[in-house]
């Protein structure tokens, strides 16, 4: 009889990534929100931040005594706080607190905004002792109103926001919601922005446009963090590049020797790389966030209001040059790396080409040694083939006196010039044998 096989052995192991990867798109629902509504949201830099230091921070949350530290464990955790919501996120840089209220009786568009904004569900003491270096801050109204007609509607929000110039712009392709912010930091440290929605909007729809337009500010603080050390880098970045010229002109001029030249692009090298070490994360950063905001502006799917200036414009006007700042000064320090890189190939042929030359004058003198020494070794060889003769010569000469005392027939200084020439091809004779012999065993 057939079984059918269990769910989780039909398939080989998982990947021990795949639940989390898998996962990973529903890490951070976007909030539901009823309106009217109140969203007070801060993003604070965590670097030296533990989780456990914010997990510490969110118990102190009234009825949060028991939050376990494994519950941030995803990086994302919602807290239901009574009347209101908070939501804690952390990202590699910063981490958000976004907390959804209702906005007390009567905050609507005919009501100031302050008396609207200056409530807190929250203690303001807990808010201010976040753990962390504040980036952004908002506060974030979503009162219900008409928006029929945009200018009209959009005029009313510029009042509310009290009166300030203001952008604005209707959101969404049909126009769901127009979104008012002016854009400037108020005396408490905050921001503020202002949606106007009809009474239909759903809760689910309330939610994104929160997410797309804090998350449009909180990145457009973040990519902007790159335009300080932009412009802190202009003077070395000046300053490298006369350096680096002035050694190219001596190098070209020779007027250095290649140890001075070589010890002042080496300090110059350094300081480049150094500062390539220091902000290359922080240019890349820059990259990556704006390109962030640029999603999130398409995503807005915004229209124009007559006589308002769009809110996609405004940041693109306005991000745009610092943008290119940032992105100038890192092609800038990578240019010049590059430069330096070359500079020191150059450096390195005029190197080799120097220790060439000296390899091929020391291969002279020693060709020029050698020659001297085959010469005076042919010299010796000469004056030895006659030593020898001379020695064997006298050999002979004895011989024949001997033997004429012995009563042979010979005549000793006649026999001993007649040997001379067979006694001297005989030694040379042999001197060229064992110089044979010799170059035979050396090429063995």
């Amino acid at each position: 009889m057939n079984t059918l096989p269990d769910a989780r052995t039909a398939l080989p192991p998982d990947d021990d990534l795949r639940a989390i990867l898998h996962n990973e798109v529903h890490a951070r629902p976007t909030a539901r929100i009823r309106l009217p509504a109140l969203v007070v949201y801060v993003a604070v830099l965590n670097e030296g931040v533990q989780r456990e230091d914010e997990w510490a921070h969110l118990k102190r949350l009234p009825g949060q005594d028991g939050l376990r530290l494994a519950e941030l464990g995803s990086n994302f955790l919602r807290i239901r706080l009574g009347n209101c919501t908070l939501k804690w996120e952390r990202h590699s840089e910063f981490t958000r607190y976004s907390i959804v209220q209702a906005l007390p009786e009567g905050a609507g568009l005919e009501a100031p905004e302050s008396p609207a904004l200056d409530a807190l569900a929250v203690d303001a003491d807990w808010l201010r002792t976040i753990p962390g270096r504040t980036v952004a801050a908002i506060k974030l109204a979503m009162v219900i109103g008409d928006i029929s007609n945009a200018p009209a509607a959009a005029r009313l929000g510029q009042q509310w926001l009290g009166g300030r110039s203001v952008v604005a712009s209707i959101m969404g392709t049909y126009g769901h919601s127009i979104a008012v912010t002016a854009f400037r930091l108020r005396d408490s440290g905050f921001e503020h922005m202002l949606v106007i929605a009809p009474a239909s909007t759903t809760e689910t729809r309330a939610g994104r446009i929160s997410q797309r337009l804090l998350e449009l500010e909180t990145y457009r603080l973040m990519a902007l963090r790159g335009l300080p050390a932009a412009k802190s880098l202009a003077p070395m970045l000046a300053e490298a590049e006369a350096a680096l010229a002035d050694i190219t002109a001596r190098l070209e001029n020779k007027q250095a020797t290649e140890q001075e030249l070589l010890d002042t692009l080496v300090a110059l090298a350094a300081k480049v790389e150094r500062a390539t070490a220091v902000h290359q994360y922080r240019f890349s950063a820059t990259q990556a966030y704006h390109a962030i905001v640029g999603q999130r502006i398409a995503e807005l799917r915004e229209k124009p209001i007559s006589g308002t200036q769009g809110i996609g414009e405004f940041m693109q006007r306005r991000l745009t040059p610092a943008i290119a700042t940032v992105d100038a000064t890192a092609q800038r320090l990578a240019a010049l790396s590059q430069r330096i890189e070359r500079a020191s190939g150059l450096l390195r042929t005029r190197v080799d080409i120097a220790t060439e030359t000296q390899n091929q004058q020391l291969l002279a003198k020693l060709t020029r040694g050698q020659e001297l020494q085959l010469r005076l070794q042919s010299t010796v060889e000469g004056l030895s083939i006659a030593a020898i003769s001379y020695y064997v010569m006298s050999l002979l000469y004895y011989g024949a006196k001997a033997a004429k005392v012995a009563g042979v027939p010979v005549n000793p200084d006649l026999f001993a010039g007649a040997m001379i020439p067979l006694v001297l091809w005989a030694v040379w004779t042999t001197t060229q044998r064992i110089h044979k012999r010799l170059h035979a065993e050396q090429d063995h």
